[in-house]
């Protein structure tokens, strides 16, 4: 295996999204007919970390399969790393969210060991790229790619998914460590306006929120039947009708989910017991800790948690996400008998990428209350999948979230993360009154229709790459 693999990518017709959009379908069709004469002949590269288990694999997956299915030469390669390349840029992603996380620095031997483990697949992505191409790197991982091919006749985009609202020392010290790769790009992309970095120039940057694939296995349409179904074989709630655990893939074949996952709990969820959940990987900036102790110590309701997240084997670039499991699984087994059998933790199968999104959509569509209680976020796009399934989210007023969410509207946005106790009164408050929870649910559906599908994406992506290529 090389230092660059490629990944396979699907060609999906936006058409689907027609019925969806209606008239407004017709940004989309100006959109394609655009690229079709921009892009002719034309490679599109995007370069990343992992083809699985983060936010940001899971928008390639879908937004490249329907830039491949409008006709777009899109192509998808991930890098490889070692461990220390890659508790370097985990200690970037932390410090990009103004968090200590492991404490460690970023000085010139994390710079030997970032570059030298980027070394052999900058020579193979120069090899691989061509006079008139586009290459889209993502986030800090490959970020040191960039000057290494700045020496081609083409156009590089760094795409940068995670920011802080409040920048201090931490995250400007990362900017510091990135900018001498970042700031050769042709252009910069954000996912919010307070996430631009100082130094950066202003003419190059873009704005481009992320989104959702309305018809992709995590979020398209489940029957009830389908949701318990899904949840029995993966062993979260009591059932037995395996049999009915379907669902479909991106290229619209049927599926059975056959695989469980691994769970801490005393015992399956019962069907009509009232949900409460929180899906993401297991990351200190989600929080699952202080979750967990909003509902065992604060919430008067009688429901149970959900926390899911992935396998912690089956997620390469994230060296702490087994010491935060660990972590979250004493606490649970710290609590009382009674606390405890309302606690469950799922940790969940990464073998399919796609079996493992059915999994992650019918928990969020078994779910009464969908909690996202992140102490500093890029985005965010759990929130936005939650919103499509028409339910009620509880989460923290940072990062993206606050974009996502009308407070009050299409949400409950809570001001500071670690008030515990309102967090809970805002879960509570859905739990016992099932109305409010459906009008704002819905509400939070109507909200990802308007701004959050995956066709605003790709018409934002078509315009930044006719500014580019003229």
């Amino acid at each position: 295996m090389g230092a660059l693999e490629e990944v396979h990518i699907r060609a999906m017709s936006p058409e689907r999204f027609r019925p969806l959009l209606g008239d407004r379908y017709m940004e989309v069709e100006e959109a394609i007919e655009t690229a079709r004469e921009v892009l002719s002949g034309r490679v599109i590269w995007h370069i990343n970390s992992t083809a699985k288990g983060g936010g940001v694999a899971e928008m390639l997956q879908s937004l490249l399969a329907y830039a491949r299915g409008a006709g777009a030469d899109v192509r998808w390669m991930t890098i490889s790393g070692n461990p220390g390349f890659f508790s370097v840029t985990k200690r970037l992603h932390n410090h990009l969210h103004e968090s200590a996380g492991d404490g460690g620095e970023l000085g010139p031997d994390e710079h030997k060991t970032y570059e030298a483990a980027l070394a052999e697949a900058a020579d193979e992505l120069f090899q691989l790229v061509q006079t008139g191409d586009v290459v889209y790197i993502h986030d800090p991982q490959p970020a040191g790619l960039i000057p290494h091919i700045k020496d081609k006749d083409l156009k590089v985009v760094w795409r940068c998914h995670i920011g802080v609202d409040n920048p201090g020392p931490l995250a400007r010290d990362a900017w510091d460590f990135l900018r001498p790769y970042v700031t050769e790009a042709d252009a910069y992309v954000f996912s919010r306006q307070e996430f631009i970095w100082d130094e950066l120039d202003r003419e190059r940057v873009w704005i481009v929120p992320p989104s959702i694939d309305a018809f992709s296995p995590k979020n398209e349409d489940l029957e009830p039947a389908a949701v318990g179904s899904i949840l029995a074989v993966a062993g979260i709630q009591e059932g037995n009708h395996f049999s009915e655990a379907l669902y479909r893939r991106f290229d619209g074949s049927s599926a059975r989910v056959g695989r469980s996952a691994e769970l801490d709990q005393d015992t399956p969820v019962r069907p009509d017991a009232p949900l409460v959940c929180q899906v993401s990987r297991w990351d200190r900036l989600k929080d699952p800790e202080g979750v967990l102790r909003t509902v065992s110590e604060y919430c008067e309701a009688d429901a149970h948690l959900l926390l899911a997240g992935p396998s912690v084997a089956g997620v390469s670039d994230d060296p702490e996400g087994a010491e935060v499991l660990a972590d979250v699984r004493e606490q649970r087994n710290a609590l009382p008998a009674e606390k405890r059998a309302r606690i469950h933790l799922a940790s969940l199968p990464m073998d399919d990428v796609e079996e493992n999104a059915a999994m992650v959509n019918a928990i969020q569509r078994r779910s009464n209350v969908i909690v996202q209680k992140s102490l500093a976020e890029g985005f965010g796009l759990t929130v936005a999948e939650g919103m499509w399934k028409a339910r009620p989210l509880v989460a923290s007023r940072v990062g993206g979230i606050q974009d996502q969410i009308e407070d009050g509207v299409s949400g409950v946005l809570i001001d500071d993360p670690s008030d515990l106790e309102a967090v809970a009164r805002a879960v509570d408050g859905f739990i016992t009154d099932p109305a409010r929870a459906k009008e704002v649910g819905n509400a939070a559906r109507q909200r990802v229709l308007e701004e959050y599908l995956g066709t605003r994406s790709l018409t934002h992506y078509m315009s930044l790459l006719q500014g580019l290529l003229g």
